[in-house]
């Protein structure tokens, strides 16, 4: 994976922060700092993965970690789908 240095603008008290000395911590950072677009479907988390040079799973599972669902359904959009499969499998929900 090639890097690039970027500059980006951060409040000063988080100046510290931005240039973590340990590998992890910045495969952290620059995780949390694509999952917006991931949330928004600008990218798939395959794509950030395939940005950050890890495995798909290695990513969600970096996420979890952190406390961010793969699934960010609640549970009344599950129980619809479900609802919608059964309906298609022709039983009753």
């Amino acid at each position: 994976m090639e890097l690039v240095n970027a500059e980006i603008r951060v409040p000063i008290g988080m100046f510290m922060y931005v240039k973590p000395e340990d590998k992890a911590l910045e495969l952290e950072r620059n995780a949390l700092m694509l999952y917006p677009y991931i949330k928004n479907k600008t990218i798939s988390h395959g794509k950030a993965a395939e940005i950050l040079g890890i495995h798909k799973w290695d990513l969600i599972e970096l996420y979890a970690s952190v406390g961010i669902p793969y699934f960010d359904q609640d549970i009344e959009e599950i129980k619809s789908e479900i609802d919608s499969y059964n309906q298609l499998q022709g039983e009753e929900a």
